[in-house]
């Protein structure tokens, strides 16, 4: 039975695991999530995703939600299709684990901030608030200066190859912009810039950036 991803074409999280599966070259199908009808909220939905969230996968009865593990456990059940996406050497894999949970804790808690300020308020009818994105921007801007450290002896946020912990980035990095922050193009940080040129070139998150194809079975 073909892979399922229950979510929505365009979610961030949603985007994450789409950009993982297109860049594994992993057959599965998208199978949209109806919020304009509270799907997500409905019972049968809750049975599988109790937080009433999105994503989550369904591979062959086994249920799956949270993006990043969802991304970690195909990774591991797909080693050999598509690039290597996490590292099996002991000390490599410490690198990976270390750059990962720097995603986790010094980038998506402020660029999620800034986002949903400036692009999720007014999608629901909201207000944003100038000063409140421009703070979260600031604080985003004190952890890239320490990513400009890392980046300046590697290529990407791990070694000098390309891993989850760098694809973890791309939902809510590349949404800043749409709130109006240029901030991983600003030069004065040339090597972020760079990295985040790298990253969102490459063809699996061009293929799902502005909507994730209903299938690819």
């Amino acid at each position: 039975m073909v892979l399922k991803l229950y979510g929505s074409n365009n979610s961030t999280c949603s985007l994450r695991v789409g950009a993982f599966l297109r860049e594994k070259k992993i057959p599965f199908e998208l199978v949209e999530v109806n919020f304009a009808q509270d799907e997500h909220k409905s019972p049968a939905y809750l049975e599988k995703q109790p937080f009433g969230q999105i994503p989550y996968i369904d591979d062959d009865g086994y249920i799956l939600y949270e993006s990043r593990a969802i991304c970690r456990y195909l990774e591991e059940k797909f080693p050999n299709q598509g690039p290597k996406l996490i590292p099996t050497e002991l000390k490599a894999k410490g690198l990976f684990e270390q750059a990962a949970s720097v995603e986790l804790n010094n980038f998506e808690p402020y660029a999620h901030k800034a986002v949903f300020e400036k692009v999720f308020k007014p999608y629901f009818g909201q207000t944003p608030d100038q000063a409140t994105f421009d703070k979260h921007i600031a604080d985003l801007g004190a952890r890239l200066n320490a990513y400009e450290v890392i980046l300046s002896k590697q290529k990407y946020v791990a070694g000098n190859e390309y891993t989850l912990a760098d694809l973890f980035h791309l939902p809510y990095g590349w949404l800043l912009a749409a709130g109006g922050s240029n901030i991983l193009s600003d030069e004065s940080r040339p090597n972020v810039v760079r990295w985040w040129k790298d990253i969102t070139s490459r063809d699996a998150w061009v293929e799902v950036k502005d909507g994730i194809v209903k299938s690819n079975a």
